[in-house]
């Protein structure tokens, strides 16, 4: 029987729908690679666990994961039940976003634990994937070693506009780092954690690029070392640009 190089081996996919406590249904995920730092990645903007993979972002990492260096868990979203969702009682929206939040942090970080066989959870996502990226990486620095949050918004204002509460706030990272003590406990495990942000200047970076740069302002002014990267003019909010930006900054946290 002829055997396979290292190089002409598939890539190990597994898929995993499991029933979620907190969020009363069944949640799906899937992933990617054999070995390495597990990689929560978040979806777009009302997303499934299948979108990253059928940008080309997959492909865009798989020397990574093929070499053992990171295996990437691809997750559902609720975003149309509380980001998204049109309904009037904001109150109710939010909620329905904690019990997401309790979903990943209670329910999908323990499975990947188990199926990565280690702890230290990066994160990451494009868009509003951004957006939970570093919002999770920042409430739980405990669980998450850091993210790549590419072209994401962090003021939860842009999706709450006229209303503001203790849970809006708790994931409106603009608020709370702002409002952060320089000697919160927190503080201290930032500096220790890996956090990127990159946005693009180019056509719908608006107003992801104002707040990356809000989100410079407060991690210098907190002295926490997050590398917070803006990209020209040209380079738009899009899939062909994120799969640009997604193997550059692995290579620099995996050369």
């Amino acid at each position: 029987m002829e055997t396979k190089t290292e190089e002409e081996k598939e890539m190990k996919i597994e898929y995993f729908k499991e029933y979620s406590n907190h969020l009363n249904r069944d949640m799906e995920f899937k992933v990617f690679g054999h070995d390495g730092t597990p990689i929560l990645v978040f979806p777009s903007q009302d997303g499934r666990f299948f979108d990253y993979e059928n940008n080309g972002m997959i492909e865009a990492a798989k020397d990574f994961i093929e070499s053992g260096k990171i295996q990437m868990f691809c997750c559902d979203s609720n975003d149309q039940n509380s980001w998204s969702s049109q309904n009037p009682d904001n109150r109710y929206r939010i909620e329905q976003h904690e019990a997401y939040y309790r979903y990943i942090t209670e329910e999908l970080c323990p499975r990947i634990h188990q199926i990565a066989n280690q702890t230290g959870i990066l994160t990451t996502g494009c868009s509003m994937g951004a957006s939970h990226a570093l919002n999770f990486a920042l409430r739980r620095p405990d669980l998450f070693k850091g993210c790549i949050a590419l072209s994401g918004v962090y003021n939860a204002r842009f999706f709450f506009p006229n209303y503001m509460d203790d849970l809006v706030y708790a994931n409106s990272p603009v608020d709370y780092i702002e409002g952060m003590a320089y000697d919160h406990p927190y503080v201290e495990q930032y500096r220790n954690q890996q956090l990127i942000i990159c946005v693009g200047q180019g056509a719908w970076e608006h107003p992801m690029i104002e707040d990356a740069a809000r989100m410079k302002e407060l991690f210098n002014y907190k002295n926490i070392p997050a590398w917070v990267d803006f990209w020209g003019y040209d380079v738009a909010h899009d899939w062909p640009w994120w799969q640009k930006q997604l193997p550059y900054f692995l290579g620099h946290l995996f050369p």
